[in-house]
This record gives C-alpha cells, structure tokens and sequence, in this order.
C-alpha cells in the first residue's frame, strides 16, 4: 500500500515555526512528509531533519521529498532519542521542532497493522515494527487489574474493569488473536443501552491499548523538556495532538518549563535555581479551521500548541 497519510494544520504550522531559510528543523514525527515538504522548499541554505519509527512512513517521505535531498536527513528512529540523533549529526541547537502525535491515516488504514476496529487483522498495533511488544501481549498476558489501568488511564473508558474482566474470561476459552475477536469482547462488556453516542464502543480500548504499546505519553513526558534544551533561542516548538490525555501533558510540561522559579511561595529567596526556558505562544491551543474540518474529518480532534525558547 502506497503511504498516505493527510497532513493537518500545515499552515499554522508553517506560521507557528517562522522558518528561516537558513534554520536547521527537526520533524520528529516524519510520516509521509507532508509537513516536511512545506518546511524544505522554504529552506535555502537551512537542512530539515525527519524522524519517525515506522519504514512505511519513511519510504513515503523518501518518495514525496525526493526532490530536496540535499537539505534533508532521514533518520529511522523514536523521536525519544532527538539528542542522540543530533549529536551524530554534529548538531547542537536547532531553529524548530515539530511532532505530529498519534496514529497516522496510513496506519489506520492499512488493516494489517491491527490499530483499526473496522478491519480484521492480527492484533499488533506496533509504531515501529522492529519491536517485540505488540497488542498481542497486552491483551493475553496483563491480568484484569493492569488492563482496568490503561484502559482508564489510557483510553478514558468508563466501562474499563468490565471490559477487563470479560477479555480475562474469554482468554480462558482461547487466545484473543485478532482485532474482531477483541472488537467482539468489547462488544459483549459494554451494555447495548450505553453503545448509543455515535462513537464506536471499541475506539476508547484500542487507544488505551495502542497507547500503552508504544508508550506514547511516557515518551511526550520525557521528551518535551529535551527538546527546549534543544532549540536556539528563538526557536520554536510545534505539537500537535489528538486527544485529551496528550493535550494535558503538552500543556502542563509547557507551563513547566514556562515557570522562573519553583521555590514554596514561603521561601525569602530563590534556592531552586530554575530558569524559564520557554514563552507559551498559544494561550490556548489553535484547533483545524472550519475547511479542514469538512475535507479532512480525522482533523476534528487535533489541537496545536506551541512555544518559543527564552
């Protein structure tokens, strides 16, 4: 399957980051390129570096970007490891950064990768296919205590222990293999009178589930105070996310990294030594414009932060 994944919020990302065009960019979240490609063909004497775990997403991005090789370096990675990826580089600081958080359109829509409800495929869910863990192993090796956990936790589902406790019975019949058997299973916990709020009744288990096999928010956690480090004065961040659970992490690492000191209100002077390191752009997050909306449906959740290096 050709990679395809719909870019979302391109222009505000291009405002967001101020491209110069002798800046050096890091898209952390490369995917098909589409974000990437706006940003190179603004470069002159500048270099973009794309990062992403999956190779289908890398192969796409080869493909569309084809044409600024020479201002471009690809890197197969988790965008986790930015420091490492940059200091191989010979990189110090750089003028911009962007991740684009959770499952692309291709991904979704390629059945075989197991993050879709709507199609039949092994249960998998892997961002980076080189890695052992796979949904698999959530789903027939977790007791119901820790899947109650990431299904709440992760996946903000209000039928969590219930759901747990019905795929722990059903694993005592049989592996549950497959996404359509896992789709079944959620479908007997939840209770038909509350399957009525247009949502799939499976959507909220399999984001807990991919959430916790990729361990997406631990990674935003840990990576956003790198990247500040990271960025020239000047520069900018952009992060965009899909749900409320990620959102809440950007927006309280941002106000972190946004305080001039930590010390209790009681202290006389300033012990702790922290230093602001980044000015809030965003009050409060852009969200896709009334067009993107109508052309691109999966747009509808996203919300774009971004901050500015002190």
């Amino acid at each position: 399957m050709e990679y395809f994944h719909k870019s979302i919020m391109v222009e505000e990302v291009i405002e967001g980051l101020i491209i110069k065009e002798d800046g050096i960019y890091v898209d952390g979240t490369l995917g098909g390129g589409g974000h990437s490609f706006e940003i190179v063909k603004r470069l002159n004497e500048g270099r973009l570096i794309g990062i992403d775990q999956d190779m289908n997403a890398i192969k796409g991005a080869k493909e569309r970007l084809k044409g600024y090789k020479d201002k471009i370096t690809i890197v197969h990675d988790n965008y986790l490891n930015i420091e490492e990826i940059l200091n191989k580089l010979n990189i110090e600081k750089v003028d911009g950064i962007l991740l684009d958080l959770g499952v692309s359109s291709h991904q979704l829509d390629e059945g075989e990768r197991g993050f879709s409800f709507h199609q039949d495929a092994p249960l998998d869910m892997r961002m980076n296919r080189e890695e052992d863990f796979t949904a698999w192993n959530v789903v027939n090796e977790y007791d119901d205590k820790k899947l109650e956990k990431i299904l709440w936790d992760y996946g903000e589902e209000k039928w969590a222990s219930r759901i747990a406790k019905f795929i722990v019975e059903e694993r005592k019949i049989k592996t549950i293999d497959t996404t359509m058997e896992l789709v079944t299973v959620i479908k007997k916990a939840i209770p038909k009178g509350a399957r009525n709020d247009g949502q799939h009744p499976a959507r909220k288990t399999f984001q807990g589930i991919r959430v916790e096999v990729n361990k997406e928010l631990e990674i935003i956690k840990e990576v956003l105070p790198k990247m500040a480090r990271l960025l020239k004065r000047g520069g900018r961040i952009c992060i965009i996310d899909f749900h409320s659970l990620e959102d809440r992490i950007v927006k309280n690492v941002f106000k972190e990294l946004n305080k001039e000191c930590i010390c209790p209100p009681d202290f006389p002077i300033c012990i702790c030594d922290k230093k602001k390191e980044i000015n809030i752009i965003t009050k409060k997050p852009i969200i896709p414009r009334k067009e993107e909306l109508e052309n691109n449906p999966r747009s509808r959740s996203a919300k774009l932060r971004i901050a500015e290096k002190v």
